[in-house]
């Protein structure tokens, strides 16, 4: 049985909040699904793996205090995803900047209409 994380007594792992001091333990409407949370200032994001490597999708990023996603960068292993490599590497990395790839594409058709116009004259 694990433990509240506010008030430490034990409660069951169905338990959807703690009978004891009334804290959420599982997200509402998933009450499959864990609910993490932080006590006091800190927030999840500090300490987890999806804000470090930039896939989370989460609206109260970087500041959350409860999360369902949240993994500890600290347990993370990486022989059980492994980085990514070579092409899929160059595909994360063109999803993650197509702003900055529109934009060189924009400033490169520029200078390619500015050269023709210049051969014209």
């Amino acid at each position: 049985m694990p433990n509240c994380p506010q008030c430490e007594n034990l409660v069951t792992s169905e338990a959807i909040k703690c009978p004891h001091c009334g804290v959420i333990l599982k997200a509402y409407g998933h009450q499959g699904i864990p609910l993490h949370q932080v006590q006091g200032e800190a927030s999840l994001c500090d300490r987890c793996l999806y804000h470090e490597d930039d896939t989370c999708t989460y609206p109260q990023r970087p500041y959350a205090k409860t999360c369902i996603m949240y993994c500890d960068r600290a347990s993370w292993q990486e022989d059980i995803v492994p980085p990514l490599q070579g092409r899929k590497a160059l595909q994360f990395w063109c999803r993650q900047n197509r702003g900055l790839l529109l934009f060189l594409g924009v400033i490169l058709v520029s200078l390619f209409v500015a050269l023709l116009n210049s051969t014209d004259n």
